[in-house]
């Protein structure tokens, strides 16, 4: 792996983080889309020490936005008028069931990223002399 591949996946994960506040806030405007792709990848930057920091930090952070997403719809329908329509009453429906979906997928699976880039990292358990390495998961009873 050369020097430059975390910075270019860094690079990548800031512009997907910005494309999904462009599509999930309904069209944000250009310069916050700017904005939100500069924050990102200098902190993708700072945080990302491997491809797979940078991309478990990514996948974070896309579900932080869908998780946000609902909330923004309603905030904007609720700032329009005082009674919300059927039209509008649909677009906060599908806003909640997608971005709770979403949400629970992007972050389930940053959790599992960060826990196997926990795993690579960890030192390795020594075995005992005269004891077998049990497999994970499975232990030895003892029969009575």
């Amino acid at each position: 792996m050369t020097w430059w591949t975390p910075q270019l996946n860094a690079l990548l994960g800031g512009l997907v983080l910005a494309g999904g506040i462009f599509v999930m806030w309904d069209q944000a405007g250009l310069v916050w889309t700017l904005l939100v792709a500069v924050a990102a990848t200098a902190f993708l930057l700072w945080r990302g020490r491997s491809i797979g920091t940078v991309w478990a930090w990514t996948t974070l952070g896309l579900g932080i936005e869908s998780m946000t997403w609902p909330i923004v719809t309603m905030v904007r329908i609720r700032v329009e008028g005082i009674q919300p329509t059927e039209e509008q009453m649909g677009t906060i429906l599908n806003a909640v069931l997608f971005g709770l979906f979403t949400s629970v997928f992007w972050v389930t699976f940053a959790l599992g990223l960060f826990k196997r880039l926990r795993a690579q990292h960890a030192p390795p358990v020594p075995v005992q002399q005269g004891q077998q390495a049990t497999p994970r998961g499975k232990k030895k009873r003892s029969r009575n």
